[in-house]
């Protein structure tokens, strides 16, 4: 990861790159591409092979399969093995990208994301103009799975960072941990990890014919046995290899382990996959204890969970009177052409590229409330919506070139009332661009708080036209 890499922009690949293999599971050969996205977008597979060309979003809620890996399916598309590429992916601090795949599953490559790393800085990593929003967590969120003896949790932190300890009584294993203190240095310390499997494992798979793509090369083999010599033939026969033995570690020989402690960085790998499929960056410390990747979907839908319960109180916008604010009322009334008794912005108290806060005072002498209601003052609804779209006309202006814009509704879609706006309310209206700005095209999320809790949300888009 470049060393002025801004962890708080979005970011996705500077240029399209293709990498092709064969499917552990499947054994079908694919290829596959990685595409730029834009901000916002997210990770999306795309199956370019079945008719229409599905999409399928990278998603806890749309595991279907853990079994043998994290697989994904959408309106009767599915691709498997998601979680290898999804590392790499957030490893480099790629936040958007289009994966076009024409068959079922990820190529396995050598059973790490080092290929898939390699491929992405081959492509390069591009900064987009949008900020990348951070979820925090405020107590500790914990799953526990008696059966399998898996234990993870999520920690309150300032930063992201995993914690991994496996131990499967095994002799050769043992106990062992790793730690990823700091994404940047995911490429080298846990990238290159390879998956692990037990020689039972592995006899079973071939027994049963699950591993179609299999290589000796693509995985980690732990003798947990005595190997017969027939079991050595099957191993043969299944790898094309003439030599197959024990390591006096208690590995098979069919590769040398990148560091003491392989296993535990791939299971950390695993995790960094899996829990991509949040839809959110959080900040948090993550310890799983013999974590898989059934555990680390659970754990993700989790932190799902919490981010949708408590996304309302991230950046709540405040007001402090004491400051000059960014638009006085002259200022508005020189950008917005709207009057009294139309113009519902009193201020604006932040503005950035593709964020403002503006504020209205509500008072008893308020014009609409005479008839909404008497005896009974409530702002309406749509005054409140009115109230957001002239914020966010604001910001839309503000990106434009100069000149004078009028700004007009296309659609208002998701709008909740959640609470009422009374006389002695003082408005704080958020908007947000949700894309960029496109043929004046305009697309943001608007929310009005009241004393730092939502009264009302709605998704809108609005034309810009030059007067």
């Amino acid at each position: 990861m470049d060393k002025n890499f801004n962890p708080d922009k979005q970011h996705t690949l500077s240029n399209p790159v293709s990498i092709e293999g064969t499917g552990l599971h499947t054994g079908a050969f694919v290829n596959m591409t990685l595409q730029p996205a834009s901000p916002g977008h997210g990770f999306v597979f795309q199956r370019i092979d079945m008719p229409n060309q599905p999409t399928i979003k990278a998603d806890c809620d749309l595991v279907v399969d853990t079994s043998r890996g994290t697989t994904l399916e959408s309106d009767g598309a599915r691709v498997s093995t998601v979680e290898h590429i999804l590392a790499a992916l957030v490893g480099l601090g790629v936040d958007n990208c289009l994966i076009q795949i024409n068959g079922p599953e990820i190529p396995i490559m050598d059973g790490s994301s080092a290929p898939f790393i390699e491929a992405i800085e081959d492509a390069g990593v591009l900064e987009q103009d949008a900020s990348k929003s951070w979820y925090t967590l405020d107590e500790n969120i914990s799953f526990y799975d008696e059966e399998r003896r898996v234990e993870i949790t999520a920690l309150p932190g300032k930063d992201y960072k995993i914690t991994t300890l496996i131990d499967f009584n095994s002799p050769v294993l043992g106990t062992q941990h790793a730690q990823l203190k700091r994404m940047k240095d995911f490429s080298k310390e846990i990238g290159p990890c390879r998956t692990f499997v037990f020689l039972h494992e592995l006899e079973m798979l071939l027994d049963h014919n699950l591993i179609k793509g299999g290589d000796i090369n693509n995985a980690i083999v732990v003798v947990d046995k005595p190997i017969t010599e027939e079991a050595k033939l099957k191993l043969k026969e299944a790898f094309g290899k003439d030599n197959i033995d024990i390591q006096a570690e208690g590995y098979l020989n069919n590769l040398k382990l990148r560091y003491p402690n392989e296993p535990a960085r791939h299971k950390l790998l695993d995790m960094v996959g899996d829990l991509a499929l949040v839809g959110y960056p959080v900040k948090a410390h993550i310890i799983g204890h013999r974590p898989g990747h059934k555990a680390n979907v659970e754990f993700a839908k989790l932190i799902k969970q919490y981010v949708k319960k408590n996304r309302h109180i991230k950046d709540v916008p405040t007001y402090d009177p004491s400051q000059p604010p960014v638009y006085d009322l002259t200022s508005i009334e020189k950008t917005l052409p709207h009057r009294f008794p139309f113009l519902l912005v009193d201020k604006i108290v932040e503005l950035t590229a593709s964020t403002i806060v503006g504020l209205k005072n509500v008072t008893f002498n308020e014009w609409f409330f005479q008839g909404h209601f008497p005896g009974n003052p409530v702002m309406p609804g749509v005054l409140q919506i009115e109230a957001l779209a002239q914020t966010g006309g604001i910001l839309a202006i503000n990106a434009m070139p100069q000149g004078e814009y009028n700004t007009y509704f296309l659609k208002i879609d998701n709008c909740k009332f959640k609470a009422m706006v009374k006389p002695g309310d003082t408005m704080l209206l958020k908007m947000e661009l949700t894309e960029p700005i496109r043929r004046g095209i305009c697309v943001m999320h608007g929310t009005v708080y009241v004393g730092g809790k939502i009264c009302t949300e709605a998704d809108l888009v609005a034309q810009l036209q030059k007067r």
